[in-house]
């Protein structure tokens, strides 16, 4: 019988150079979308998926996180003598959540920042979700990669179609035998060049992983950008034991660049069901605004 996926790790120890200089004293993580951080999205999911420790792994400047979600005792206080109830609720929530902070010491990658959490994963399978993803699904991404752990007893991988233009960002499969959305994976390729990508399926941010991968993460060379990168460690594991794909079914936002995080941004405040008539109405009015600037 497999091991239970009970635990996961959540890489936050980038720079976030694409969003300065917003992010030159604020974490990447904890840029807002509605009214939640980023990284909250990534962490109610792998909660809403069964998962019971959560680990961050962290960089140089990176303490919001950590006080995101400690308890603000004045805060809540606060709120319960203004009697703002659901605010309170909103703001404890933040903090029953139980998670435990790592620092990854080097920049090394997304790889060596999975590998600085092997102490506290031992032994077991374990889940990564990257904050650059938001997925919106009926059914949680990370749990729906769960179920087809649990059914293979193989690592997941999550991935999506993606724009043949994009191929060049992403970490890419190879598929082999496809089983509706259960992909056999025959390569893993990192950030192949224009127009020599096997495929368009795209990892997008959400792996189950078994812990051999730690042993091949600990000898692996840095790859692409100089980094150790977390796509060739588990190239090689699909050698020794079979990886495969799953594309998981969900609207993901790519909150990994500024246009990406604009976009998810409008997306989310026109779904709130307090103000999005509003926002649109508001949208409407600078569409309006601005053909008049051609007009004159």
């Amino acid at each position: 019988m497999n091991k239970k996926v009970r635990k996961a790790i959540i890489p936050a120890a980038g720079l976030g150079t694409r969003f300065l200089p917003l992010t030159k004293a604020m974490p990447k993580e904890m840029l807002p979308v509605g009214d939640k951080p980023t990284i909250q999205y990534i962490v109610e999911e792998a909660i809403d998926s069964g998962i019971e420790d959560i680990i961050i792994v962290t960089g140089k400047g990176k303490r919001a996180i950590e006080d995101h979600f400690d308890n603000n005792r004045d805060l809540e206080e606060n709120l319960l003598k203004q009697e703002k109830l659901e605010l309170l609720e909103k703001v404890r929530a933040c903090s029953k959540i139980e998670i435990h902070y790592i620092r990854q010491k080097e920049p090394k990658g997304l790889g060596h920042a999975v590998w600085s959490a092997r102490k506290f994963i031992g032994d077991e399978p374990f889940a990564v979700l990257l904050g650059d993803d938001i997925v919106q699904s009926e059914k949680p991404c990370l749990k729906q990669l769960i179920e087809q752990y649990n059914k293979s007893g193989s690592s997941v991988i999550g991935v999506q179609q993606i724009p043949e233009n994009e191929t060049d960002r992403y970490g890419i499969v190879e598929p082999g035998i496809v089983n509706g959305r259960f992909v056999e994976v025959i390569n893993f390729i990192e950030k192949p060049k224009l127009g020599t990508a096997p495929s368009n399926l795209a990892i997008i941010g959400r792996y189950v992983l078994t812990p051999e991968i730690f042993g091949l993460l600990e000898r692996l060379e840095a790859g692409a950008g100089g980094e150790i990168q977390l796509t060739d460690a588990i190239q090689k594991l699909n050698k020794i034991q079979k990886v495969f794909a799953y594309q998981f079914e969900g609207k993901r936002h790519d909150v990994g660049d500024m246009l990406g995080f604009i976009r998810t941004t409008m997306e989310f405040a026109l779904e709130n069901p307090e103000f999005g008539e509003e926002v649109e109405i508001m949208m409407k009015e600078m569409l309006v605004e601005k053909a008049k600037k051609f007009v004159y």
